[in-house]
């Protein structure tokens, strides 16, 4: 039971990561370079 109590909140937390990493890339930001591709050379896919 307490495996998969420790499963269930390991994907809870996999789930809100993922679900702020779509959040950022719609909102034009960039997972690789942070959304300012002045430094990552301009080859940031927006």
């Amino acid at each position: 039971m307490g495996t998969f109590l420790v499963g269930v909140m390991l994907l809870t937390v996999i789930g809100f990561i993922v679900k702020g990493m779509i959040k950022d890339k719609k909102a034009g930001k960039s997972v690789v370079c942070g959304g300012d591709c002045k430094h990552c050379g301009g080859h940031c896919s927006h």
